[in-house]
């Protein structure tokens, strides 16, 4: 059923929410760096072991004045290349995979169901998550190393692409495969609300007529929510990532590089909660909603607000 109203194509809506992501993760980095740092904190220590860091803010400081603004921002390239894959895809196939769902089950492509924007999210997320688990896997590692205070497993990349070629040369295709089942299932977990939540709240707020449907305002507090949900969900499951990712690895007999500690997330939360308790899992988790929160406020924002003025430069205030 046509909506009346003229779509962005996949490929626009693609490069929108890339320019978007983007935009967010240079003011989210730093929290992301501390929530990396913090995630490894005595991992699979009993008793959380040595603590280099206190808190969020406590990383942060100590990062600011051991490593300055290279150390805030440490894995900020590969972060921007990161976030086009993994966001450009799940903002612009939430919306056809969601209307295809929808017609497949005989309702109105229109209609916001729960069940196919909660599914629709997810396959959306896991997609992203797919195509950018090399860069994200760098990521993850380039953020862990510290030259003064080490966490975890420390792996000095000059850059991204020697990271890329270090990993080829030392794991093979493997290395870039590796954390990909916990990507998919930290990514799909996330983008199941993330969307979905932004969609309802900023419905509710203007069929109420609460907040007008084009004010920024009413595209912060859409995005505010959805973030508080992100960070909930995915917590769990965003830890087993950054382990995943970070762990030693160890060369087997027949050639084959696996990680040393973990071999599934689920493994991985396992043993969490078995050596660190169930806040084991929630480690790092105010620096996560340091980064999440106005990551997604940003994102979400400014992919709104980037789509409309796409539709007024390329097609006039008659799109409508």
């Amino acid at each position: 059923m046509s909506t009346g109203v003229r779509q962005l194509s996949t490929t626009e809506g693609f490069l929108c929410g890339g320019l978007a992501a983007c935009m967010a993760v240079t003011i989210s980095n730093p929290a992301e760096v501390a929530k990396t740092r913090l995630q490894l904190q005595g991992e699979l220590v009993k008793g959380g072991g040595l603590k280099v860091y206190n808190n969020a803010f406590d990383a942060m400081i100590k990062t600011w004045r051991n490593e300055g603004i290279r150390g805030m921002q440490r894995g900020l390239g590969v972060a921007y290349a990161y976030q086009i894959p993994l966001n450009g895809s799940r903002l612009s196939l939430y919306d056809p995979f969601r209307r295809t769902l929808n017609r497949a089950f005989g309702w109105s492509s229109a209609d916001q169901i729960p069940i196919t924007s909660l599914v629709a999210g997810a396959a959306s997320g896991a997609v992203g998550a797919i195509i950018g688990n090399p860069l994200f896997l760098v990521k993850a590692r380039m953020q862990a190393y510290s030259p003064t205070l080490p966490i975890g497993t420390q792996r000095h990349y000059k850059n991204s692409f020697n990271a890329l070629a270090t990993i080829w040369r030392t794991e093979g295709i493997r290395g870039y495969l590796r954390g990909m089942d916990a990507a998919i299932l930290r990514t799909a977990m996330g983008s199941s609300v993330q969307l979905p939540t932004y969609n309802w709240t900023k419905n509710q707020l203007v069929g109420h007529a609460i907040l007008p449907g084009d004010s920024v305002w009413t595209f912060l507090a859409s995005s505010s929510v959805s973030g508080i949900c992100v960070c909930l969900v995915m917590q769990p499951a965003d830890t087993a990532l950054t382990r995943m990712y970070n762990q030693p690895t160890t060369k087997l007999p027949d050639g084959r590089v696996v990680g040393a500690l973990y071999k599934s997330p689920i493994d991985c939360l396992w043993r969490t909660v078995k050596t660190e308790g169930v806040l084991g899992w929630y480690k790092g988790a105010f620096a996560h909603f340091l980064r999440i929160t106005p990551h997604t406020i940003i994102t979400l924002t400014m992919n709104d607000v980037i789509r409309n003025l796409y539709k007024d430069l390329a097609w006039g205030r008659s799109y409508v």
